[in-house]
């Protein structure tokens, strides 16, 4: 296989699968040059009903068949059963060769998994958290995975490289000609921002609704006029499984210390002022982070311009508070954002094509001045892993992490030094997933490293109080307390998952795991 060395270092084969993969040059190296690709035009007339009375008949209107795409969103997170019982009556029409497209998975997809064992489903174009990232790490997945950033998928979507057949709406409330929005209903779960692309761009779109209401549905997030057919079931899911351990604020005293660290160099490196603009990871030293920054604001009397992102109480409780005078929600976390959205007018939905894509005419990211993120390694030479453990298994998706990194002024990290007897501070990390030209700090329980690029920070810095350190001493701290350099995972030849950068462009590759 031939193969190039990208500018993280990384080998990139040049065809893959039947495609041709450009390797990553930079952060804004690539840069598209024609248009969007078009919607598909429907043919709804007067009279025609658009209610169906089951899946199995959607997936018989919109004329599926084996080898399609079919794509799906996860505001409900934990709690999405929409997924699961649309793959179902798939495979129990015998269909195969299935494409899915979601915006992230999570570990109440793992029935998918013996979908992929008994090749319904042979190939993925998004995020794979828990059992199914696992199972396609161990080659259970017949073709590839693509892993894309939140920009990166609507990006994907919007060029034609990501062609979707039919688009599955999970929507909490929606009338019988397709209106439709996720902050009414039994199962509210806010904004359905995740698959207003989708709805725009696939070839057929069915909404799943348990709250069929009469015309219109107000307000429209997905509207009737992208919307082929809607399905009436009893439940689309279990919105309390919103909230996961991955969106719960630290409370142990070594994460805590790392978020105040976090704080520090916020304050000392002149970003926290007046009018700042600020984004938070959905991660619980991240959330932390939020909550003392929203304190350091109230205790100086000042407020952020805004906070976006991913919202909870947290981040309501520090408007309220006066921190912030807008909240700019891509996605909800919890209830208490769910009901604040419908009472705040500073409370306002974005799309992650607005958020997040790379190529739309007026980024967000782009005017962030920090943002605070999590990881599960970092390495000498500051790229950044947030999508396998150390022992290269595929568990986490890559969500909003190289949009933000690459936009902010100011892209912090912070993890521990090492979680028990693993290295997270290491020589090279097991995946690449945010590239190093786009991270400016690493902050950890023991220190802070600066990226030397960035001599302006470095200088800010001289004559501060914080603890900043080489990043090689972080790793040898890492390697002293772990028992030395750590092993490589063993692979196969087979490469099972690409890491795409939010351009199109290609990261790294994930290898089979050898048994």
């Amino acid at each position: 296989m031939q193969t190039v060395i990208n500018a993280v270092g990384r080998e990139i084969p040049v065809e893959l699968d039947g495609m041709k993969l450009r390797p990553f040059t930079g952060l804004f190296d690539n840069f598209p040059t024609g248009r969007k690709a078009g919607g598909y035009f429907g043919s709804h007339r007067p009279g025609d009903s658009k209610l169906l009375d089951s899946i199995d008949e959607a997936i018989d209107s919109c004329g599926l068949k084996d080898g399609m795409t079919v794509s799906f969103h996860h505001h409900l997170r934990n709690g999405d059963y929409v997924t699961n019982m649309v793959m179902k009556s798939i495979a129990e029409k015998g269909l195969k060769d299935i494409t899915i497209a979601p915006s992230a998975l999570f570990p109440c997809h793992a029935p998918l998994v013996d979908l992929m064992d008994q090749e319904v489903i042979t190939r993925i174009e998004g995020s794979a958290n828990g059992p199914v990232g696992d199972a396609i790490s161990h080659g259970r997945l017949k073709g590839l995975s693509i892993l894309r950033s939140h920009g990166g998928r609507v990006r994907a979507i919007e060029s034609g490289e990501l062609e979707i057949d039919v688009a599955f709406i999970a929507a909490p409330t929606a009338d019988d000609q397709g209106n439709a929005n996720g902050i009414h209903g039994r199962n509210t779960c806010g904004f359905l921002g995740y698959a207003m692309v989708d709805s725009m761009h696939a070839r057929k779109v069915v909404v799943v609704t348990d709250n069929l209401v009469e015309y219109p549905s107000l307000p429209i997030q997905i509207s009737a006029d992208y919307v082929d057919y809607i399905v009436p079931v009893s439940s689309i899911g279990d919105n309390k499984k919103i909230v996961s351990g991955t969106t719960k604020i630290a409370t142990d005293p070594q994460k805590l210390s790392i978020a105040q660290a976090a704080l520090d160099l916020i304050v000392h490196s002149g970003t926290a002022r007046e009018k700042m603009n600020f984004q938070a990871g959905a991660g619980g030293i991240s959330l932390a982070t939020t909550r003392f920054l929203g304190d350091w604001l109230k205790e100086n009397n000042m407020a952020c311009s805004f906070i976006d992102g991913g919202v909870t109480e947290h981040l309501i409780e520090i408007y309220n508070e006066g921190g912030c005078r807008k909240i700019l929600n891509g996605q909800a976390f919890d209830v208490k954002s769910i009901k604040d959205m419908l009472t705040n007018n500073d409370h306002v939905a974005i799309t992650p094509n607005y958020y997040a894509n790379p190529w739309n005419k007026g980024c967000l990211v782009n005017i962030l001045d920090t943002v605070v993120l999590g990881a599960t390694e970092a390495d000498i030479n500051f790229n950044i892993n947030v999508n396998t453990h150390s022992d290269g298994r595929l568990l986490h998706g890559i969500g909003g992490h190289q949009d933000t990194a690459a936009g902010a002024k100011l892209a912090i990290m912070m993890m521990p030094v090492f979680r028990k007897t693993n290295a997270i501070i290491r020589n090279r990390v097991t995946t690449v997933s945010t590239p190093f030209q786009s991270v400016d700090a690493i902050v950890t329980d023991m220190g802070i490293a600066i990226n030397p690029a960035r001599k302006d920070l470095l200088k800010k810095l001289e004559g501060s109080p914080l603890n900043v350190v080489a990043i090689e001493d972080l790793r040898d701290i890492a390697y002293a307390e772990t028992g030395g350099v750590p092993e490589e995972p063993e692979y196969t030849d087979r490469i099972v998952s690409l890491v795409q950068f939010r351009d199109g462009t290609y990261l790294d590759t994930i290898h089979q795991l050898k048994e």
